[in-house]
Order: structure tokens, then sequence, then C-alpha cells
């Protein structure tokens, strides 16, 4: 096959991924939005959403022009490509957009899904994944899509070029650069939305529910619209900026390792044809989920994983077929690409094994609830690490075996190709697991919706039940974000290696750990993701505080508001959480894009390759450890909501929604922003190389 041709599969692949959101977008527009009280309310949740990403893209707006000037002044000075900062442009604002479609889409459905879920449970779940899969084709489709438009403008940009190795190092050194302003913008969405989101959710559980001894979603919590707008701008939009990030990065540095491979204009397209294939392996996946009334958790589970199984068995015949007619004489290569997709499913079977009520893990848990809270934190904590263990090995298994079968006769270079490859095939089928991911929240906001105007208890049983899937596939969603993290910040640090290379070819690496500046460097890059984690948590402990002084200002002042004869003052806590969010995500986010920097001017190039290994080990195995504690925790609570244990209002329950809140942050904001700091540290390092080789006091 030639490879330019395979290349602009690429493009068809986005195109396909692309129109299939938008036939899923109209089909659950034209869904029975239900009575005019649904309407209402969904309406409110949608424009506090809007309302809030407006005043967020402005800030962050401010932010990437700053940067932009400062890479103008940089490719003047001779230090970067011109093409770099309108790549990194480009990279954040089909970032953003992801996000943005994934979000209106997510705040037109929840009404959707709360009618249907009135009807039936299988309603309920075909409307909330319909519009779950609008997320997440169009985070691949505008992946590939400007992956694509790049591709052709440097080709065009490099014709001059008449080695090919040198071109395609030039495209190639270009295209990694818009992951960069993918992953500024991922950093911006998943912090401002984690904080956002989970200001209004622990705050509303506090007072609401532990105070004042009121229902979930009660209309009565002046905190429950912030909540569910919370829902939309952090897990909704945040998510898909963060995917959308994961996604074109593993495929740009895997594309930029083919090049020292020597594999190649064939070795540049192999990644990228491996996503195209997986957008028709993840549509045809997703026409094989469906389930029946009366489900049990284990039911829908099994509903889900039918889709993506089908998806991942595709592309494992697709991914030999690709192989074969690239790279014919390297097909160890292709177990590369099953390692890959062997170790997300099982990534994500163990983080559903952790974080589920149906096994035992998350049920002792809820159990440590007759005991107080503070047995159900203790006992959170330890399963949350605990369960980074089975992790950590897989992602190991699957490296050294997607290393040794690609590197075969070959070098050094190839097995990390492999490496690359293997990521590619962990994140192949996102188009599927991103839609699966992304409509927990719209089931929770149905469920809020139903409880709000009053819907029969059956439909509020309906969507607690996809809500509880939801948070087990969301902490899968996130485990193989985490883990193709781990992969693909290795192809990065041997990209930033290379980068290097070129830009100052007498620089010598000398990374023996006894090299003070290596050593230094690998403390630095273990101690970031406890700053940022730490960062991030107390910017929600600090905006819920407000909402919860908020939340009993008014229950205390407004007359008649918990005998539901006055309406509480929504907008308030919507602009509380808003305004809270865009102050305290600036600091986490600022530290992720200067620390790289001031490491590299004072360390040098050793340093930064330190700081990023660093970074990589301890940020994958903390942000596992968090996402699967706070699905643990939220899971519990919901496993004695469902008439377990003491049932709702229960001392058990009380104790479960303690812990819940603490996990709140766990899973929504610090553990799932962790991944997107460990790839943003990488690629800001690429970005500065030039700089940092040439300028450095040690």
């Amino acid at each position: 096959m030639n490879g330019l041709l395979a290349i602009y599969c690429t493009g068809i692949g986005s195109l396909l991924a692309l129109g299939f959101a938008a036939v899923n977008f109209y089909q659950t527009r034209k869904k029975d939005p239900g009575s005019a009280a649904m309407k209402k309310i969904s309406e409110s949740v949608s424009a506090g959403a809007n309302a809030y990403l407006k005043r967020q893209y402005t800030g962050v707006l401010v932010f990437f022009a700053i940067i932009f000037v400062i890479m103008l002044v940089m490719a003047a000075c001779g230090f970067l490509s011109f093409f770099t900062p309108f790549a990194f442009l480009t990279g954040g604002f089909f970032s953003g957009l992801s996000g943005f479609i994934g979000m209106r889409t997510a705040t037109m459905a929840n009404g959707r899904t709360a009618n249907a879920a009135s009807k039936s449970l299988n309603s309920g779940l075909r409307v909330a994944f319909s519009a779950g899969s609008v997320m997440g084709f169009t985070v691949v489709g505008l992946g590939l899509l400007d992956l694509t438009i790049w591709y052709l403008i440097l080709n065009a940009a490099a014709s001059n070029l008449a080695d090919v190795n040198e071109k395609l190092t030039f495209i190639t050194s270009n295209m990694l650069t818009f992951g960069m302003g993918a992953s500024s913008m991922a950093l911006f969405a998943r912090v401002g939305g984690g904080i956002f989101t989970k200001a209004a959710d622990v705050g509303a559980d506090l007072v609401g529910k532990v105070e004042a001894g009121i229902p979930e979603d009660d209309p009565r919590n002046p905190a429950v619209i912030a909540d569910n707008v919370g829902d939309n701008v952090g897990d909704v939009a945040g998510m898909g900026a963060d995917l959308y990030e994961s996604y074109v990065g593993s495929i740009i540095s895997t594309a930029a390792l083919a090049v020292a491979a020597g594999y190649g204009i064939k070795g540049v397209a192999l990644p990228m044809v491996l996503a195209a294939v997986g957008v028709l392996a993840s549509i045809l996946g997703t026409f094989f989920i469906r389930t029946k009334e009366g489900a049990s958790q284990k039911n829908l589970l099994q509903a889900l994983r039918t889709g993506t199984y089908i998806s991942s068995i595709l592309i494992i015949i697709a991914g030999y077929i690709s192989i074969k007619l690239l790279l014919p004489d390297h097909m160890g290569i292709y177990l590369a690409i099953l390692s890959g997709l062997l170790a997300g499913v099982l990534i994500g079977a163990v983080t559903e094994y952790y974080t589920s009520d149906t096994y035992n893990p998350t049920k002792r848990l809820a159990e440590s609830s007759k005991t107080g809270s503070a047995t159900v934190i203790i006992s959170g904590l330890s399963l949350g690490m605990i369960s980074t263990v089975a992790p950590v090995v897989i992602v190991g298994i699957s490296v050294l075996v997607s290393y040794f079968c690609s590197k075969g006769s070959g070098g050094f270079e190839q097995g990390l190709y492999g490496v690359g490859v293997s990521a590619v095939g962990m994140l192949s089928t996102l188009g599927i697991t991103l839609a699966t991911d992304a409509y927990g929240p719209i089931a929770d906001n149905a469920g809020g919706i139903a409880e709000m105007t009053g819907l029969p208890s059956q439909v509020r049983d309906r969507t607690d039940a996809l809500d509880s899937l939801g948070n087990t596939t969301a902490a899968t969603g996130k485990g193989f974000a985490i883990g193709s993290a781990a992969l693909t910040a290795l192809a990065l640090i041997v990209s930033y290696i290379n980068k290097v290379g070129q830009v100052s070819p007498s620089f010598h690496f000398d990374l023996a750990v006894n090299n003070p500046t290596v050593l230094v460097g690998l403390f630095i890059g273990g101690m970031l993701p406890f700053l940022f984690a730490a960062l991030t948590m107390d910017a929600v402990g600090k905006a819920a505080q407000a909402i919860v002084v908020e939340v009993r200002r008014q229950f205390k002042e407004i007359k008649g508001l918990m005998e539901g004869k006055a309406e509480p003052d929504y907008a308030s806590c919507v602009d509380l959480c808003t305004r809270s969010a865009q102050k305290l995500m600036i600091a986490p986010a600022l530290i992720a894009v200067i620390v790289p920097i001031l490491v590299g001017l004072i360390l040098g190039p050793n340093g930064v390759v330190a700081m990023l290994a660093g970074n990589t080990v301890t940020g994958f195995v903390l942000a596992i450890m968090m996402a699967n504690a706070g699905g643990a925790w939220d899971n519990a609570k919901k496993y004695i909501e469902a008439g377990n244990l003491g049932g709702k209002g229960s001392d058990e329950h009380k104790a479960a929604v303690v812990g819940d809140t603490v996990g709140d942050p766990f899973k929504d904001t610090s553990g799932p922003s962790i991944n997107i700091l460990i790839k943003l540290a990488s690629m800001v390092s690429i970005v500065f190389a030039a700089l940092v080789a040439t300028v450095h006091l040690l």
C-alpha cells in the first residue's frame, strides 16, 4: 500500500466519525424532551453550562495568546519552526471544540433520557448512549481531521526537501507541537470543570443530604442546578478535551518514532490507519449495545462490554491487514497492537472489579460504613492503593512485549516504535470507549431531572442504575486515558531526546542515576503529581466551602424553602462555582507549564528527561489510585441507597456520603487531570527543547 495514500485514509476516517456523530446528534434531538417542567430544568442546566464555558474559554484565550506570542519570538530567534505557534493554536481549538460539542449534546439529552427512562430501562440507555456517542465520535473525528490538515500543510511546505527522512522529520516534529495546544486546553478544561463540578457536588451533598436530610437532587437544594451543570462542564466538556489530547498525542508521538526507527512514510501512516479503521470498528460496535427491563448492574455492564469487545475484535483483524499491507516484513509490530488492546481491556476489567458494586471490593467498602465515616475513608484509601498493582503490572508487561516483539533484529528505536503502536492500539476504539464514558453524566443529569420534576420512583430507579453503571464506565475510561498516558509518555520522552539530538548534535546524554542532575530531576518529577493533586484538591475544598456557606444562608434566610413553598436562588450557586473555578484553576495549570521549562533551563536536557520519567511513574500510580478510590466510594454509597445495609437515611448511608464527598475530587478533578499533566510536561519540554539545549545552567 502506498504510504501517502494510507495517510489520506485518516481524512476518510475523520469524515466517517463526524458524520456518525451528526447522525446521533439529530436522532437524539428528535426524542421527546418531556414535560414543560423537564424542559425548563434542562434549559437552566444548559444555560449555566454555556455561561461557564464562555467565561472559561475567554480566560484560556488570554493564556493561548501569551504562549502564541512567546512561540513567535522563539521562532524568530530560530528555536522553533514558524509552523509551531499555529499548530499550537489549532490543537487547542479542536480540543476545546470537541468538549463544547459534547457538552451541548449532553445538556440537550438529559431531559430526553429522563423521559425515555419513564418508558423502559433500555430506552433510557439508548438515548443516553446515543448522546454519549456524539462526544466519542466528535473527539475521534476532530482529532483525525487536525492530523490530516496538518500533514497536508507540512507535506506541501517540505516539498523542496529531497531526502524523504528529512521531510518526514520536519513533518512529524512540527505535528508534535499541536499536542501542546491540545494538552493545555485539556488541562484547563479538566481542572476548571473538575473544580466546578465537585465544588457544587460536595456543597450540595454536605448541606442537603448530610445536614438537612433531604434527598439527592431535591429541588429545594440551592446547589442542585450547579451540581447538574458541573456534570456537563467537568465530566463531559473536560473529559472530551482530555481524551482528545490522549488520542492525538499517542498517534503523533508514534508517527515521530517511525522516522527514528527508519520505517519511513509507511511507518508514519500505520498509527493513522489504525485510528481510521478504529472509527469503523467503533461504529459497528455501537449497534450491539442494548439491555432489558430490570437488568442488574452486571447485565448493564455486559451490554456495554459487548459493544467494546466486538470493536476490539474488529481492530484485531484490521490491524493484521494494515501491517500486512504497510510493513509486511515487521509483523512483530502486530503483537504490539494486540498487547495494547489487551492491556486496555485488562485495565478496564481491573477498574471494573475495584469500582463496581457487583464485586467484593466495593461491597466490603460499603460494609465498612457500619463503623462510621472514618473507616469508610480508611477502607477507600486502601482500596485505591491496592488497585494500582494490577495496572502497573499490566502496563509493564505491555511495554516489554511491545518493545521486544517490535525490535526483532532491529534496534532500540524500532522497539520503542512498537511501544508507541501499542498505545495507539489501546486507544484505537476510543469512539465507543468514550461513548460508554460520556453517557454516565447524561444519566446522572437525567436522574436529577426525574427527582426535581416528581417523576415516578421507578424512573429514578432506572436512572440511578444507569448512573451507577456510568461511575464504573467513567472509571474505566479514566483507566484507559491514564494507561495510554504512561505508554505515550515513554514515546514522548524518546521524542524529546531525538529533538535535542536534532538541534544540538554535540550534546551527550548522561542518564545514569549517579548523575546529580538526573537524581534531582527524578525527585522533582516524582513530586510534581503530588503538588498538582494538592493544589487541585485544595481548590475544590475552597470552592466547596463557599458553596456550603451559600446553601446554608439560603436555607436560613429564604422563608418557606424547606417546606417547598419558596424557590431557591440557583443562579447564585452557579455563578459562585464559575468564579471560583476560573480563579482556582490558574495555579495548577501554570505549574504544569512552568516547571518543565524551569527544570530545563537549570538542569539541562538530562534533568528534563529524569523529571519526565519521575513524573510519569508517580503520576500514573497516583492517578489510578485516586480515580479508583473515588469511583468505589461513589458506588458504595449507591449500593447502600439501593436498599442494602441500612438504606437511604441510615447511619451507614451518612458515613458513605462522607466517603463519596471525599472521593469526588479524587475521581473527577485531581485523578483524571494528572494524566494530562504527564503528557503536557512532555509536550512543553519538546517545544522548548531547542531553547533548553542552547541555554541551561548545569
